[in-house]
C-alpha cells in the first residue's frame, strides 16, 4: 500500500463498545488480573519477565492449568509490563508494583482503555513476527547441535517477517473496509496467503508459487492463533487432520468445496479499529465514516468523492444529522459551485446529499433556480417532490446539465459499464445530440464528448462524438 493514496473509509463501532470488547479480550483481561495479583513478593528477571518459580502461582491466579498454563501466564505478564499495567519498582532487586495504566481500565475513558489495548496489540504483533526458534534450529544441520547454533546464522529476516505480517493485515483491512457490513464475511486463509505471493494479473499460478502459498499459510496459521487472544481477529485454524503427515505441509486448495478446513479469518470490529490506528500512525490516510461530520460542506463533498456509495451515504447522513435541513441545503449548494475539474462530481454528490433532506429545504432550492450551475439540479429536486411552479428548463440548461452529469460520472467511475449504458441511451434518444453538444459552455464539454467517442460501440456514432469533441476544443481555444 502507498501512504500517498487514501484507503477506503471504514465504519467503526462506538469507542465505548470497542473499549468493552478490549477489556473482555483474553489477553488484556489476563494481563490486568496479573497486575492486580502482583505484590511486593513478586520477582522478575533481567528482561522484565516473571522468574520461573513464580509462573505456577501466576497461572493459578489466572485459573489456568495444563501444559500451556505457564506459557499463557508468561505472555500475559509480558503484556502487563509492556502496557504499563505493571511498573518495575527496582530493576536490581527485581520488584514490581501496579502501574498507573491499571487505573485506566476501570476509571478511564473509553479512549484511554483503547490506548492500553493498542499497546498490548503492539506486543503481540511483535511476538507474532518472531518464528518458532525450535523450528528454525531444527531446519538446520542437526549435527551442529542446538548449543552450537549461532543465532545470526538462522534463516530469519526480522524486517521481512514484520513486513509480511503487516502486508497480510493490510490486505485484510482493505477487504474488510470494502464490505457493506465489515467483518461479516471471513476470508479463506489460502486466498489471503495468495494475495501476498501471486500477482493479481496472473492466470494460473506456478507450482513454485503454490508451494510458497502453502508455506505462507502455515506461517499465518501460527500468527493468527497468537493474534486471536488479543481480539484482533476471529480465526478458525487449519484443520489438524490436513497436517497429519508431519513431513508434508498441506497444499493450498484450488477446487476444494470445504475451503474453511484450510483456515478462515476475519477482522473483528476492535481489530479494524486497531489496524486503522496503526495505519494512521504510519502516515497512511485511513478515513473513517464520521470524520467529516463536524466539517464544512466543502470538506464533505471533496472527502466523499472517493468513497464507495454506501460509505458516502453513511458519512452524509451523519453530517446532515448535526444540522438544520434548510441551513445544510444552502451550505451544500454553495459548496457545489465551481468550474474546476472536481466541480461536476461535487454537484452530483450535492444532489445525492439533498435527496436525504426533507421538504423543509425547499426554499434553498428555489433560491438557486436561476443559477447557471445549480438551476438544473434544483429543478430535479423540486420535480421529484412534486413541487408546484417549477419553471421548465431551457434547452441550453438541459444540455449543460447533461454534460455536467456525464463529467461527474466519468470522474467517479471512469469508463464503467454504467457510464457506457448512459452514453448509448443518450445518443439513441437524441439524434442531434452531438450537433448541439459541442456548443455547450461547460469546461468539461470536450472531455465528455471524447469519452463518448471511446465508449460508444457504434463506430459511426463514436466518430460523430470525436468530431464534436474536436469542435469543442477549437471553440475553447484548446
Amino acid at each position: 500500500m502507498s501512504d500517498s493514496s487514501p484507503l477506503p473509509p471504514v465504519r467503526l463501532h462506538p469507542e465505548a463498545e470497542l473499549a468493552r470488547d478490549a477489556l473482555s479480550t483474553p489477553l488484556l483481561s489476563r494481563a490486568a488480573r496479573l497486575a492486580r495479583w502482583a505484590g511486593p513478593e513478586t520477582r522478575i528477571d533481567a528482561g522484565g519477565g516473571l522468574v520461573e518459580e513464580q509462573l505456577p502461582a501466576a497461572a493459578e491466579a489466572l485459573g489456568l492449568s495444563g501444559d500451556d498454563a505457564a506459557a499463557y501466564a508468561s505472555e500475559a505478564w509480558r503484556v502487563a509490563v509492556d502496557t504499563g499495567l505493571v511498573e518495575v519498582v527496582d530493576e536490581e532487586a527485581g520488584t514490581v508494583a501496579a502501574g498507573e495504566e491499571l487505573a485506566l481500565l476501570t476509571g478511564g475513558a473509553p479512549h484511554d482503555v483503547l490506548g492500553v489495548w493498542l499497546a498490548a496489540l503492539e506486543t503481540v504483533l511483535a511476538d507474532a513476527s518472531v518464528p518458532d526458534l525450535d523450528d528454525l534450529i531444527g531446519a538446520m544441520d542437526a549435527e551442529e547441535g542446538a548449543a552450537e547454533i549461532d543465532p545470526s546464522s538462522l534463516d530469519w529476516d526480522p524486517e521481512a517477517e514484520t513486513e509480511f505480517l503487516d502486508g497480510v493485515l493490510g490486505n485484510l483491512y482493505l477487504l474488510t473496509a470494502g464490505e457493506d457490513v465489515p467483518g461479516e464475511a471471513p476470508v479463506p486463509l489460502p486466498a489471503l496467503a495468495a494475495s501476498m505471493i501471486v500477482p493479481g494479473d496472473m492466470g494460473e499460478p506456478t507450482n513454485d508459487m503454490l508451494e510458497q502459498v502453502s508455506d505462507a499459510m502455515m506461517r499465518l496459521d501460527d500468527q493468527f492463533r497468537l493474534l486471536e487472544p488479543v481480539g484482533l481477529v476471529a480465526y478458525r485454524p487449519v484443520d489438524e487432520a490436513l497436517m497429519a503427515d508431519t513431513d508434508e505441509e498441506p497444499a493450498s486448495p484450488v477446487d476444494d468445496t470445504d475451503v474453511s478446513r484450510y483456515g478462515m479469518v476475519r477482522l473483528t470490529p476492535l481489530g479494524l479499529y486497531g489496524l486503522r490506528a496503526r495505519l494512521l500512525e504510519a502516515g497512511f490516510e485511513a478515513p473513517a465514516v464520521g470524520d467529516l461530520a463536524d466539517k464544512g460542506a466543502d470538506a464533505l463533498l471533496d472527502g466523499t468523492a472517493g468513497f464507495p456509495p454506501t460509505a458516502a451515504q453513511a458519512e452524509t447522513e451523519q453530517w446532515l444529522a448535526r444540522r438544520d435541513s434548510l441551513a445544510a441545503a444552502r451550505e451544500l449548494l454553495a459548496a457545489a459551485r465551481g468550474s474546476d475539474a472536481g466541480a461536476p462530481l461535487r454537484r452530483l454528490l450535492c444532489q445525492q446529499a439533498l435527496s436525504l433532506v426533507g421538504d423543509e429545504a425547499e426554499p434553498a432550492l428555489r433560491e438557486v433556480l436561476d443559477d447557471p450551475e445549480l438551476g438544473g439540479l434544483a429543478r430535479v429536486w423540486l420535480a421529484e417532490r412534486g413541487a408546484s411552479d417549477v419553471p421548465a428548463p431551457s434547452e441550453e440548461l438541459v444540455f449543460w446539465l447533461t454534460v455536467d452529469t456525464l463529467a461527474a460520472q466519468l470522474a467517479a467511475e471512469g469508463n464503467s459499464d454504467e457510464l457506457r449504458s448512459l452514453v448509448e441511451g443518450l445518443a439513441q434518444q437524441h439524434s442531434g445530440f452531438f450537433a448541439a453538444a459541442w456548443r455547450v459552455d461547460h469546461p468539461a464539454t470536450a472531455d465528455v464528448l471524447e469519452a463518448m467517442g471511446r465508449l460508444h460501440p457504434d463506430k459511426r456514432i463514436a466518430k460523430e462524438a470525436r468530431k464534436a469533441a474536436f469542435k469543442a476544443r477549437s471553440q475553447q481555444g484548446g
